[in-house]
């Protein structure tokens, strides 16, 4: 097995909590009141859009929830997606120190509308830790595509065997592992260390 000089990281799910899923999705729904059925509906119809970065966050609120009048503002809604945010318990500590150690190129490589993905590398410090974002919403294609796992081999210049990838759906390590790449199903930083180790990795 190839040394591994680079780790690509699903953001949601791995490194913080889905910013915007099926259940952050419903507990918005709960909180403001909307029909859910309906606001899914819209959802599903430009998602791809949205999360491939060609559809701004106002465009997706204006086709999502604010086609009609409503009892809250735009800023409301836009701080509680927001706020869904959070780190991952013990995730980012194993970040911070595979990054210390200088050995490996860290890269993010997930699926994220732009707004969003960059509030969150902001509010949670990612640029400290990672060389390269390769969201979804830069690169403008999505995983589980075998074009987005392309696109981060060429763009961090690495063969596929060097490269690990680290996501917590099974579909997506599938894909990766199909390209080539080394991959780790996450389920939770403590599985995540343990694996990482027994992968050859330092730190």
């Amino acid at each position: 097995m190839a040394e591994i000089t680079a780790i690509f990281w699903d953001v949601g799910g791995v490194v913080l909590t889905n910013g915007w899923d099926r259940h952050a999705r419903q507990r918005a729904a709960e909180e403001f009141r909307l029909d859910w059925e309906d606001f899914e509906d819209r959802h599903e119809l430009v998602v791809s859009r949205f999360e491939t970065g060609r559809m701004g966050l106002d465009h997706y609120l204006d086709r999502t929830i604010f086609y009609c009048a409503r009892d809250f503002s735009r800023d409301d809604f836009r701080n509680y997606m927001f706020a869904q945010s959070m780190p991952i318990d013990g995730t980012l500590e194993i970040v911070e120190r595979l990054a210390r150690t200088g050995r490996y190129l860290l890269a993010t490589l997930n699926n994220e509308s732009r707004e969003l993905n960059l509030f969150r590398i902001e509010r949670f410090g990612l640029r400290k830790y990672f060389s390269i974002f390769l969201s979804s919403c830069f690169l403008g294609v999505k995983k589980p595509e075998d074009e987005i796992f392309r696109l981060a081999l060429d763009l961090s210049q690495r063969r596929p065997e060097e490269c690990l990838f680290i996501d917590d759906r099974e579909l997506n390590i599938e894909c990766a592992t199909r390209c080539g790449l080394q991959a780790l199903h996450f389920k939770n930083a403590t599985q995540l260390e343990h694996d990482l180790r027994t992968a050859g990795l330092e730190f």
